[in-house]
């Protein structure tokens, strides 16, 4: 089993971007393949940890580099583990209407099993839109 944890930027911008069609699409390829893990947007940067299968998880990230949907892409690790973070696939996204509080809070309880090396990462960028603090 593998993870990947990696954040890029959308090309395109906000409310624009078909994350319920992205969501639907990955929800259906992610069953077929066992992949797991949690996707979070703000409408500009995509985070992103996908788990499973180590070949299906290497087969889905290479997908990721080659979509268009996304620039600047930094991977952030690439690590087998044994045991899964996230039982079941999530897509989080704010929208520009939707109260921080409430999002922020559901993003810290999909991310209370998981370990610091990924709770971090989402949680910085969560707090100030950069995964530098």
């Amino acid at each position: 089993m593998r993870q990947i944890l990696y954040m890029s930027s959308s090309t395109i911008a906000g409310d624009k971007a078909d994350l319920v069609g992205i969501l639907q699409q990955s929800r259906h390829n992610n069953a077929l393949h066992d992949i797991t893990g949690l996707l979070w947007s703000d409408g500009t940067h995509f985070l992103q940890v996908i788990e499973g299968p180590t070949a299906f998880v290497d087969a889905t990230f290479g997908r990721i580099t080659k979509d268009d949907r996304h620039y600047d892409l930094s991977l952030q690790h690439n690590i087998p583990i044994h045991e899964r973070q996230f039982g079941a696939w999530t897509m989080a996204h704010r929208r520009a209407d939707d109260p921080v509080d409430a999002y922020d809070a559901r993003m810290r309880r999909l991310l209370n099993g998981a370990s610091q090396r990924v709770r971090d990462p989402f949680l910085a960028l969560m707090a100030t839109g950069s995964l530098d603090g």
